[in-house]
């Protein structure tokens, strides 16, 4: 598989009734979900939850999960490439290469990547789009699981002529605009809507420029500030250690003297 995948979703077919959700849950073992004070409900994407749907006026259902973005902000983010974008389209994690210091869960605009708390040693969890699965040739889980065909998978191209295909064939149904096609450099989740996307974070505002070159100008500086943190840190214990030698070696000298003096 060399070319770059994608996930279509069609929020006009989409029910709401959580089999990808299911689909994807047992996939990646996540458990039940549990309510945890962070959240602001229980169906939040979590650490147990990489994919959810959002319930909106209407009987409108719309799927939430890692857009693996073209260009992601999240990957440049990663001071020790513990994800990568890789060609077929998903953006993976590894946790041996994690450090914990949840700077992607910063730069994703999309508000994407959850912390697993519960763990003693936490990890950061999200989509990967069943990467595994795609080695293998399968679909990723939840498209597998889709009953109601609100979910497409197949080459990028594909899926974009075939949203735009969509549109124009019923354009009383949908909004003319075809969701992460452009925002931020595009991504590798694409939606269909009759109604406006802002709430997934699809913002006029985001523009169409990816964002690494934006996160990499502030993150580029800091490896010297941690060095000179380092520098200074390491002056200050100097100067202190050497301030304690030398007043350890006054008390030495004068405790002599007293000594000396009483013994004449």
């Amino acid at each position: 598989m060399s070319q770059a995948m994608a996930i279509l979703i069609d929020v006009t077919r989409c029910t709401g009734c959580e089999a990808c959700v299911e689909a994807c849950k047992e996939e990646n073992d996540l458990g039940k979900d549990l309510p945890r004070r962070w959240k602001q409900r229980i169906d939040d994407l979590s650490a147990t939850r990489y994919t959810t749907i959002t319930r909106r006026p209407d009987n409108h259902f719309v799927r939430q999960l890692c857009r693996h973005c073209l260009e992601p902000a999240c990957v440049s983010a990663c001071i020790v490439g513990a994800l990568t974008k890789t060609e077929e389209g998903p953006v993976i994690y590894d946790p041996d290469k994690c450090i914990g210091c949840r700077y992607c869960m910063m730069a994703c605009p999309y508000g994407i990547p959850r912390y697993d708390w519960e763990q003693p040693t936490p990890f950061v969890k999200k989509c990967t789009l069943c990467y595994p699965r795609l080695q293998e040739g399968l679909l990723p889980a939840c498209v597998e699981a889709c009953p109601y065909d609100a979910t497409f998978f197949g080459p990028r191209i594909e899926m974009l002529a075939e949203a735009h295909r969509l549109i124009e064939a019923e354009p009383e149904r949908y909004l003319p605009r075809v969701y992460g096609e452009y925002e931020i450099g595009g991504t590798s989740v694409l939606y269909i809507s009759d109604i406006p996307l802002d709430f997934l974070s699809f913002r006029p505002d985001l523009g169409n420029e990816p964002l690494p070159q934006l996160t990499w100008a502030a993150l580029s500086k800091v490896p010297p500030i941690v060095a000179g943190v380092g520098c200074i840190m390491t002056g200050v214990w100097w100067v202190v250690n050497r301030r304690m030698q030398l007043a350890e070696e006054k008390h030495s000298r004068d405790t002599k003297k007293e000594q000396d003096g009483s013994d004449s």
